[in-house]
Parts: C-alpha cells; structure tokens; sequence
C-alpha cells in the first residue's frame, strides 16, 4: 500500500515524499478509521483528504468554516487538473445551488459551509449519495473553547446522528486537550485515532519588543520592513488601522496593501493574487487574511498588538516560513496594549442585553436576517444568539456567554504572559499545547537572545524589489536597465 500511496502523491502532486505525520493520518483513513489529526500550520492538511480521496470509491465531503479558504482549495485541486471538485456555499445563486445538488454524486470532493448543512434540500441529498469519507477542516472551530468559535459547527453532529456515516477526518493546526475533547464529543467520534505532530516550527523565530508609545511602535514596525526583507503580514487589529499603515507605508516607498473584511470581495482577492504572484511584498491586514494564502516564502510576521489567544497567535505567525527557510515572527506591544486587545475580543460579543433584544425580536415574530437589517444587532450577535437559545434556555444562555467572555479575557492574559514574562517563547508556546521540545534553535527568541541579521537579509537591490512607483519611472528604470 505503501508504495502506491507514494505513486499517487508523485503523479497527482508532484511530491517524491511526505511531510511528517501525512503518511500516518492517510493509513488510517484508508483503514477506515475516525482520525482527529493535528498539524502544525503549513504542512500541508489538505492532502491528508486529498490523497485518499483517490483511492476511496465514493465522494470526500469537506466542511470548511471559511469561504476563502474553501475557494482556494477548489482552486488548487483543479489547478491539478481535477475537475470534479464544488464549492457550496452562500456565494451560489438558488438556481447554481439546485443545478448542483441534481448532481452531486458526480463530484469526486464536495466542499460545504457549515451553514449549508443546516438546509433540508442539502441534507437531504448528502443522504442519499454514496460518500467514502467526511473532513472536518478547521476542526477547532467546533469548540467553544477554540479561538474561532462557529456555533453553526456545533450543527455538524446534528447531521452527523442523522446518517448512516463514513468516517471522518478532524483536522486542526492547533488545540488544546480541551478543544480536542470538544471536537471528539460534538462529531461523535468513534474511538477516534489521534495523530499530533509537533507545533514547534524550528525555523520561525520570536521577538517580543516594548515600546512606549504607538507612534513609536509603527516607527519600529517601519523601521524593521524597510531594514529587512519580506514578503511579509503586518497584523493589526482594527481595519482602519491596517489602511492607515499600508498608506504610512506607500509613503515610504514599500509595496504594500491594506486586505481587510470591509473591502470588497473582488478588492480582497486581488490583494491576495497580488501578494502570491509577488506583485506586492507586504499585507497589513486584519486577522481575515492567512487561511488559504499559500505563499512559501513569507519571511516576517508583525504583530501590533496583543492576539485574542495563544491559538490565534500560533496560527498567524505559522504562515510565515512554510519552505522551511529561516523566518521571524516579531510583536511590537505597550503596556496598555491588554486594554485594548480585551476590548475587541469582546466588543462584538453577545452579553445579557443582547440576549433579551434577540429573544424579544423573534417572539415578535422577527427573522434572524431581519434582526440583523433593522440594526437591532450584529450578524455576530444572531449567530451565537441563534445557536444557543435554540438549545438553551435564556438564563442558560446568559450563563454560558458570561463564562465565554471571561475565557477570551483569560486567553488574552494568557498570550501577554508568554510575551513579556522571561522565560523562552517557543517553549511556553510548545507547553501550552501540552508538548514539549528538545533543543532550541540557534537564535530563538527576543528571551534566549536574537540577531535578526543571522535571520533574514536585507532587502536585495533588484528587480523583484522595485518600490511602487508611477508607471512612467517604473518602465523607464526597466528600459534604462535593457539598454
């Protein structure tokens, strides 16, 4: 089997070898088991499902939480020159969405939102055609616990006891034993084999830094990507923020473009195209961009602010370095910082106000898209508010939310303590997914002691790295270079 495993992933994929923990996770699910598998970002979860999903009889139905991650796989796999791939999903019209559901059973990988498994025509249907195999993609999303809770998810094991199942493949790039417990328990799991590969990624260094005010923390920021190379994400926290540094920035000759959830859906993708075709050297970006974006050669990660989560942190910084290259992941924080970061987290949060407007709306015979329209509350809002009090009661539901909020505070404590206490970041990182390392690499972190100049070069006088200029210099520094 073994052999022809590594037959497939040369001739479909192009690869003469597997990453570690990919060989593993497909044995097992050619064997028919349930597998809860965790890999760090970057190497490579999706051919755990792909691969095998050409070996299997049947369809591979993956759930994917996000729209642009689920688009991107689509991509990839008919850039491979397979054609019997779909996305469903709420970008189809009612007319795509029925012309496909006539003939899903034809499509080798089916990709769907969690959303859609929660309509009668589509459930219906997954009944009734023949499926190998069920992936869970970002499995932690399942968790209440997980830093990027969807309550519509959790729904998953609603569908899931409604059918006579296939097995099904859980996969994250980072849980805690809780979460992993939480994603076992809501898929209904069958004794379930678990394959955990190492978080720690070696070749991405740390640096936490302190300044004193933010003037000084986006002269710092400033300083750095001018002094070394990218590509590279600049994460900040509010979309505002994130046009504002990419403008500072343009100013200062850099390639650079804001990407953010207020910008238009074709707007965002051709931020994305340009910064995988390396039109563009920097994102500075909400934490809406990085899934799906596989770019190997990200060489920096900046953070202006505290991450929501040691989870979030790890999965942002895990986008850097995925050719295993040397690559650093630097945080420029204040003090008061915290302040702020507990203030997004659990600003578009529902509380127990929300809860009563919620409640009295629908009695007063309100739709949930109608709640959001009026302004009456976010669409945040009704997405937890419809979930939980669709299973709990009001004083329930105010309970859990209140623990909820008091958890995202503590996870932000969490991250802020790994960051500016002196203890090794990559080992509190590690620990924290209740893994350990052996060796720490040469240049750790900001705590074991730092030389970015052993890490990353500064930026090369080529070609590839002309600054953003008007088209007439940038043809004639071209024709000037011909002649």
């Amino acid at each position: 089997m073994t052999n022809n495993l590594h037959k497939i992933l040369l001739e479909k994929f192009g690869y003469s070898s597997f990453r570690p923990g990919q060989l593993e996770i497909i044995k097992s699910i050619i064997h028919q088991e349930d597998v809860l598998a965790i890999l760090p970002t970057g190497m490579g979860k999706s051919l755990c499902y792909q691969l095998p999903g050409y070996l299997l009889p049947h369809s591979v139905v993956i759930i994917s939480p996000l729209l642009a991650l689920m688009q991107d796989q689509v991509e990839q796999l008919k850039k491979m020159g397979e054609k019997r791939v779909v996305a469903f999903n709420s970008f189809l019209t009612p007319s795509e969405k029925q012309t496909l559901l006539n003939k899903l059973e034809t499509y080798k990988f089916i990709f769907l939102s969690p959303e859609m498994i929660t309509q009668e025509k589509v459930k219906e249907k997954l009944k009734s055609i023949p499926i190998s195999l069920i992936v869970a993609d970002e499995a932690h999303c399942i968790s209440q616990w997980g830093y990027d809770f969807r309550p519509d998810y959790l729904r998953l094991g609603e569908w899931l006891d409604s059918i006579n199942r296939p097995p099904i493949l859980a996969l994250t790039a980072t849980a805690t034993k809780q979460v992993m417990d939480d994603i076992n328990t809501h898929l209904n799991m069958r004794q379930p084999t678990q394959h955990i590969q190492s978080l720690d990624r070696p070749n991405i260094r740390y640096a936490a830094i302190e300044v004193d005010s933010r003037e000084e923390k986006f002269e710092k920021i400033a300083k750095q990507i001018v002094d070394f190379t990218g590509p590279g994400i600049i994460y900040t926290q509010s979309r505002k923020k994130a046009d504002q540094y990419a403008q500072k920035l343009i100013t200062k000759g850099l390639r650079i473009a804001s990407y953010h959830a207020g910008m238009e859906q074709v707007d965002r993708m051709f931020v994305q195209q340009q910064f995988l075709n390396n039109e563009i050297d920097w994102v500075c970006a909400t934490n809406a961009f990085g899934m799906g974006v596989h770019k190997n050669d990200v060489r920096q990660v900046i953070h202006d602010h505290f991450p929501s989560s040691v989870a979030n942190y790890s999965q942002e910084i895990g986008r850097a370095g995925r050719d295993g290259s040397d690559s650093l992941a630097t945080l420029f924080y204040t003090k008061d910082d915290e302040d702020l970061s507990i203030f997004v987290a659990t600003n578009d949060f529902p509380d127990e106000a929300h809860v009563n407007v919620f409640a009295e709306s629908t009695a007063n015979g309100l739709q949930p898209n109608q709640i959001v329209s009026q302004n009456l509350l976010s669409e945040t809002h009704v997405r937890i508010l419809s979930y939980w009090l669709s299973i709990k009661s009001k004083k329930e539901t105010i309970k859990i939310l209140t623990q909820l909020k008091l958890e995202k505070i503590q996870q932000i404590y969490q991250i802020k303590d790994i960051l500016m206490n002196s203890t090794c970041i990559r080992e509190q990182i590690v620990h924290f997914f209740g893994q350990t390392i052996h060796s720490n690499p040469r240049n750790c972190c900001s705590k074991c002691g730092l030389s970015i100049n052993e890490i990353i070069e500064s930026p090369k006088e080529n070609l590839s790295y002309l600054k953003l200029q008007s088209w007439e210099k940038r043809l004639s520094s071209l024709f000037s270079i011909i002649d």
